[in-house]
């Protein structure tokens, strides 16, 4: 095929300038012999400015006005292509404009007829979004390796995101259960990020992604909105929902969910490194703070004691003595309440070894109800209980179990108005595990109050340690499970327990 200018464009020339390829062969010695019309691009005259290729190629040899790079790469391409068991030579260069900077891809393949080389055939295409995607792809990789906290991780992820797929907003949910509950953890981008009306609109995107893969929504004209799962190597840990501009192309739009959903696998992978790194922390500051509870209990036991001996003498010595016998009953109340304090602090500073078994939770459940009634009835309290169907094999160690069932049923009936009712649910997990929820009734957690009832000597509660769900946190957290709490006007306040499945170490 020749490009003369008068000649009449045959059928296989209009194909070929329809490509939207640059394609141009040449003869032995790169002597240019043909070219379809995306030869332009890259067609200059000696000031520069663009020629038409019928003007400007036909005998001209690719070597002519490149750099010494460029020219040394298609000599390696022209000696290898003298093997006849190497059919093409590729490479990746890039092609600089005022307005930006674009990568190509040049493949160079040799014409043969027999054993003769007749020449050669190059051609180019544009691959610069999927060389960025490539180069984000990396570096989010390379980004993420390096966060260990949690709020870095979500960082990295909007920065890498936003560089890969030009976008406006973007949201990452965490699922907090597989019953499609969410908690919006990062957002950008967003007015309001923690206006429920967004988690309201996000939401069913966020479950679609879940449960099948990337999900696409168009909620304005010329925008798109992508949500990728996150799935880590235990499941789903929630989603990702970017807010970009249309894409020009079904390519492009291709390109787009395939980046997203690639590093949305990256941010699961970071996120449950980030969370592991939180407990390995949070399990030594335990360790720490129990040594010095052990140290401060062993120290207050023994006054203490005393306390309560000379107590009790100054009464027996006082007689009837009506206002010796009110102050020695207060300073024993006392006595009694930081005699509680110690052992809990004895408790928490010096667990037991956890001896796990196999057993049903639910069993424990039973053990500690049928020795717990009393619990309920000065209250006119109900208990509506479900079980896990089927029942659930865990391993567990039934004692220290028990303890954290009691801790909970105490607080939830403390909680609870009288005459209402409690409601214990449990269900096993998708994964083969076992979760329980007990809710009451009563007066919501304060918002500023929630995140702190796990630590240790905090309570709300008046005459409370601040010991016992710290001490439930940490059993909990050595049988390789979860405890949480959720509190709400509306619904109560419910305590979530989960426990791995049976075969987990």
């Amino acid at each position: 095929m020749t490009v003369s200018a008068g000649q009449a464009p045959t059928l296989a020339r209009r194909l070929l300038d329809a490509l939207p390829l640059t394609i141009w062969s040449t003869d032995p010695e790169g002597r240019i012999t043909a070219a379809n019309a995306g030869w332009s691009r890259f067609a200059l005259d000696n000031d520069g400015s663009a020629l038409a290729p019928e003007d400007a190629v036909l005998g001209r040899s690719v070597f002519e006005g490149i750099d010494p790079e460029a020219r040394a790469q298609i000599e390696r391409a022209f000696e290898r292509l003298q093997d006849p068991a190497v059919p093409a030579v590729r490479w990746e260069f890039p092609c600089n404009s005022p307005d930006e900077e674009r990568v190509f891809l040049m493949q160079v393949s040799a014409v043969r007829d027999g054993a003769d080389l007749l020449g050669y055939v190059f051609s180019t295409v544009d691959i610069t979004p999927s060389h960025r995607s490539r180069e984000a792809l990396l570096a989010t990789g390379i980004a993420l390796a390096e966060a260990i906290v949690i709020e870095r991780v979500y960082d990295e992820v909007g920065r890498q995101l936003r560089r890969a797929v030009p976008s406006t907003a973007l949201a990452i949910a965490i699922a907090t259960d597989e019953e499609g509950r969410f908690e919006l953890a990062h957002a950008e981008g967003h007015g309001t990020p923690h206006d429920p009306a967004l988690h309201h609109r996000l939401a069913p995107a966020w479950q679609r992604a879940l449960a099948s893969a990337a999900t696409l929504r168009v909620p304005l004209p010329g925008a798109l909105e992508i949500t990728a799962p996150l799935i880590s190597s235990d499941g789903p840990l929630g989603a990702i929902t970017l807010t970009a501009r249309l894409p020009e192309s079904e390519q492009a739009l291709e390109e787009a969910v395939r980046v997203v959903t690639v590093i949305a696998a990256q941010a699961a992978v970071a996120i449950e490194r980030a969370w592991l790194v939180q407990r390995v922390e949070h399990k030594r500051r335990l360790e720490a703070i129990g040594e010095v509870a052990a140290g401060v209990a062993h120290e207050l036991r023994n006054p203490l004691f005393g306390i309560s001996s000379a107590a009790q003498l100054i009464r027996a010595r006082t007689g009837a003595d009506a206002t010796v016998d009110r102050n020695v009953g207060r300073i024993l109340r006392e006595v009694d309440r930081l005699g509680r304090m110690v052992t809990s602090l004895l408790e928490f500073g010096r667990p037991n070894a956890v001896r796990m078994g196999f057993g049903d939770p639910d069993q424990v459940w039973d053990d500690i109800l049928e020795g717990e009634r009393g619990r309920l009835e000065p209250r006119r309290l109900t208990l509506q209980r479900q079980r896990a169907t089927p029942p659930v094999r865990a391993r567990l160690d039934a004692e220290q179990l028990g303890q954290v069932f009691r801790n909970i049923l105490g607080n939830a009936c403390d909680a609870a108005p009288p005459g209402s009712e409690l409601l214990l649910v449990s269900t096993p997990s998708p994964a083969g595990g076992w979760r329980c929820r007990l809710t009451n009734r009563g007066p919501a957690i304060p918002p500023d109050v929630l995140p702190h009832v796990f630590e240790f000597f905090y309570s709300a509660k008046p005459g409370g340690t601040g010991i016992g769900l710290a001490l439930c946190q940490r059993i909990i957290h050595d049988h390789g499970g979860t405890i949480a709490i959720d509190s709400t006007p509306e619904e109560g306040t419910t305590l979530t327990i989960t426990l791995p499945p049976a075969q987990a170490s």
